[in-house]
């Protein structure tokens, strides 16, 4: 069959089902592509909404008492998601519904009102899984008409009796409390979508575009209009809505080139994870720092080491660095042809560790660089722990950064490390281990090794 008769089947197969989707799925046509012939063919569908599960879990997990942040990190959706389902906001294409019948377009920000051209819309019975439903606000007036307190009210349907008192204080006229005026009005108050601040044209756009061309930060810029203008609440701005205009489009108002003038250079944000949600580093889980014996961190005992890389030009040769702890002695290892991958590293570590006594091979502690991602595999073979400092920490093995700085006097940077050979590495360590060292009272740390044998 020709692509033309596919389609001229398509359309009266359409035309018989009414679904672009079934007719599709029936002649095993990509439903993009049959979306396109429907369209040129000037035939009206509707593209029907899958039902979101996980909105409804979301809904039933709120219900049942859990916090916004737990219920959306349970169901696996993000806040604002799940803030916006709090709120009983839809989202279709570049629109936002709110459930009083307002629709704020993403591109323009416009917001328009559907019951402005059409009957007022029904605001639905309950408006919000933790809001007051219209059947609670019915009890509360028939209670109150009775002479019931606010406790007793509260009790009655599972609410505080702040919960009570505020919702007869914002929402009686005239000391009447009317329920369906009043459900009304928090639907239409609930959500409040407006024009962005920076998105309108004046005085504040302008100064803020002007101040990131010239490469200030935004919390730069929001710090300096309160101080200068203090009084004048229209030429207030915090950071975040600078962000905003910048990178979000629905709340958009700044030029998209004015990204280039950041100091991330970035056109769009990178979130920040908590540390409970990043991604582990390496497939081998690792033991972090903070679980390190005490008697590590004390240096009272000998035998713990700490380890990292000093790198040469274009991050293309390397030498390994180790220092023990209570002694500060060095050893170096030899990287051949300057290959510095994990597994590399790797069988020089369970070298250097095979050439100590047994009772110096307490631990290693090391950053978190890709070098290390054989951990476990070196764990096993010389039976010594590895522990990981936490991200830009490298204040956790003092010790080792202090040496790294040492051995630069021998090995600069920008040079090609892997011009030296065993050697030479043996040669430079004997120097470092032969220097007095005032934390050491003076002595050597090839002398305070000698007094642990």
């Amino acid at each position: 069959m020709s692509f033309s008769e596919k389609r001229e089947q398509f359309l009266v197969l359409l035309d018989e089902v009414g679904s672009v989707s079934a007719a599709a799925r029936e002649l095993g046509v990509n439903r993009n592509t049959a979306y396109g012939w429907a369209r040129r063919a000037g035939k009206r569908f509707v593209r029907r909404a899958r039902p979101d599960a996980r909105r409804s879990e979301f809904l039933r997990l709120r219900e049942s008492g859990l916090t916004r942040r737990d219920a959306a990190a349970r169901v696996g959706i993000h806040e604002r998601t799940a803030r916006d389902w709090d709120h009983g906001v839809r989202k279709s294409r570049n629109s936002r519904f709110y459930p009083d019948g307002r629709r704020v377009n993403y591109t323009t920000g416009e917001v328009t009102m559907e019951s402005m051209t059409s009957p007022p819309l029904l605001v639905p019975e309950q408006i919000g899984s933790r809001l007051l439903s219209l059947q609670e606000r019915e009890k509360i007036a028939d209670l109150r008409r009775l002479g019931w307190s606010l406790r007793a009210i509260g009790r009655d349907l599972g609410r505080a009796a702040s919960t009570i008192k505020r919702e007869l204080d914002a929402r009686s006229v005239d000391d009447r409390y009317l329920p369906h005026s009043a459900h009304r009005d928090a639907a239409a108050k609930r959500a409040r979508p407006k024009l962005a601040k920076l998105a309108q044209p004046g005085r504040l756009r302008d100064y803020v575009s002007a101040r990131l061309s010239e490469q200030w930060s935004p919390e730069q810029i929001s710090g300096v209009l309160s101080r200068d203008h203090a009084d004048d609440e229209s030429m207030q701005v915090s950071t975040e809505t600078i962000y905003q205009a910048i990178y979000v489009q629905a709340r958009g108002g700044l030029k998209r080139e004015i990204t280039a003038a950041l100091r991330t250079g970035r056109a769009r944000r990178r979130p920040h994870r908590s540390p409970e949600h990043r991604t582990s580093r390496f497939v081998d889980p690792m033991v972090m720092i903070s679980e390190r014996p005490a008697e590590v961190e004390d240096r009272a005992v000998p035998g713990h080491w700490e380890g990292d890389l000093i790198v040469g030009a274009g991050n293309q040769s390397a030498i390994v660095t180790l220092v023990e702890r209570s002694t500060r002695y060095v050893m170096l290892g030899h990287l051949p042809t300057g290959d510095h991958t994990a597994e590399t590293v790797r069988d020089v570590l369970v070298q250097l560790i095979g050439t100590l006594p047994e009772h110096l091979r307490g631990s290693l502690t090391w950053d978190q660089g890709a070098e290390m991602a054989a951990h476990k595999a070196f764990r096993i073979a010389t039976g010594v722990p590895v522990y990981f400092c936490d991200p830009a920490s490298p204040w956790q093995r003092g010790s080792n950064e202090n040496t790294n700085g040492l051995l630069r006097q021998y090995f600069p940077k920008g040079t090609d490390l892997s011009v030296y050979g065993p050697e030479d590495l043996e040669h430079v360590a004997q120097k470092l281990n032969g220097r007095p060292r005032k934390t050491l009272g003076w002595d050597t740390p090839a002398e305070r090794l000698l007094q642990l044998d």
